[in-house]
């Protein structure tokens, strides 16, 4: 139904910026809230910015201010822009997609690393 494919992914310093994309394809790419997540060592995968299917957004209180989150449904990609990098950044990211009408991140893409060296 969904390919979600990221890239971006690097090894940054702090303070530096990254910008993260993703391109996705399949069907009804358009009516689902595309976000990102990320899983650092050792926690729990968490969402840190979502975006739904008429542009609203969220995000996690640990980027707030920090990262924002943008898609172009023309081009069915969302992007990541992460400012002011901190070591506990540095995470596995991964794009996801919801069920079209629903909430719930059904879909993956296969990740990339972002490495944020102090």
């Amino acid at each position: 139904q969904v390919q979600l494919v990221e890239s971006g992914g690097d090894l940054v310093q702090a303070g530096g910026s990254l910008r993260l994309s993703c391109a996705a394809s399949g069907s009804r790419i358009s009516r689902r809230s595309l976000g990102w997540y990320r899983q650092a060592p050792g926690k729990q995968r968490e969402l840190v910015a979502a975006a739904t299917s008429n542009g609203n957004t969220n995000y996690a209180d640990s980027v707030k201010g920090r990262f924002t989150i943008s898609r172009d449904n023309a081009k069915n990609t969302v992007s990541l822009q992460m400012n002011s990098l901190k070591s506990e950044d540095t995470a596995v990211y991964y794009c996801a997609a919801t069920t079209p009408g629903t909430s719930t991140f059904n879909y993956w893409g296969q990740g990339t690393k972002v490495t944020v060296s102090s």
